[in-house]
């Protein structure tokens, strides 16, 4: 087994807030360097089974865009496990363009082979699987952002019998497979909210697929659109880390923990309610964001 079970417990951290909720952050982030945060728990069983299957020509593929924390995930498995790696990445723009980007250098480093297509080809990415499941029989083609049964089967690790007295858990949605298992795998009485990053009207059908559960709620914190980074959210993210000394990344957790603190403030939970938000990692993003601030003379997130 190459995803190892942690031999600590992942720490749960309260955010002091001076509310009639008490809100705290399980720091998924920690689980590992390089593979943080829910991407272990998405291909915690997507790795492990394929490799345990002993494929005489092992390959890993998968799909993402320029700065996407899957793609840094996949190609720090592939590291590890001594097994090449392919990267389809979305926009062939990139292509004569990929060194000034931090997290295709770092999948490059870790041995990632890339391949550049058009957002159009990027589109029809069931076509590009069964081609490439075609031409490399004995490869595992993981799909975009790791979601699938396997992945909605590693997130059940997030959750423990130190999850099981909170209220409400919260977590960054982008393909929904985290929300996903959080829901199908938790308290009968809890209540789950998935952050959207992405105003993507598709996603309930595609999570309740999943889970197969209407235990959850979706609310959109995409703040201007996927990828966008507002000055606000800067401020907030960088303000949060000099506060709790927790850092957050602009596209997923920055956007969800202010959302959070924007839901409190407004009453949205019930008095004496117990607030679990679940850090999923990405906070290699930050590099490839302050390049494109520093580029646009804003403020860079610290």
């Amino acid at each position: 087994m190459l995803l190892q079970l942690p031999t600590e417990p992942i720490p749960i951290q309260e955010i002091p807030i001076h509310k009639n909720v008490r809100l705290f952050i399980k720091r998924e982030d920690l689980i590992h360097p390089q593979i943080s945060g829910n991407k272990y728990w998405k291909l915690f069983y997507n790795i492990n089974r394929y490799l345990e299957g002993n494929p005489e020509k092992p390959y890993i593929i998968t799909f993402g865009g320029a700065f996407s924390n899957h793609i840094a995930a996949v190609s720090a498995v592939g590291n590890l496990a001594g097994v090449p790696t392919l990267g389809i990445i979305r926009g062939e723009e990139l292509e004569h363009k990929w060194r000034d980007n931090p997290t295709l250098v770092f999948a490059k480093r870790n041995g990632m082979n890339l391949k550049f297509v058009t957002r159009e080809e990027y589109r029809h990415k069931e076509k590009l699987t069964e081609f490439l499941q075609d031409e490399f029989p004995q490869a595992l083609v993981v799909p975009e952002g790791g979601t699938n049964d396997e992945a909605v089967a590693g997130v059940k690790m997030m959750l423990n019998e130190q999850t099981k007295d909170f209220d409400y858990l919260c977590t960054a949605v982008g393909t929904g497979g985290t929300v996903a298992g959080i829901s199908k795998f938790c308290e009968d009485n809890q209540k789950v909210i998935g952050f959207k990053a992405v105003d993507d009207a598709s996603l309930e059908s595609k999570i309740f697929e999943l889970t197969l559960k209407q235990n959850f709620n979706l609310i959109d914190s995409s703040f201007g659109g996927y990828g966008k980074i507002s000055d606000e959210n800067i401020h907030f993210i960088n303000d949060f880390k000099e506060k709790y000394n927790i850092p957050l990344e602009p596209i997923y957790t920055g956007k969800m923990m202010k959302k959070v603190f924007e839901l409190i403030d407004e009453d949205y939970f019930p008095e004496n309610s117990r607030i679990l938000c679940f850090h999923t990692g990405g906070l290699q993003g930050i590099e490839g964001a302050n390049l494109l601030l520093e580029k646009q003379n804003r403020n860079l997130i610290i």
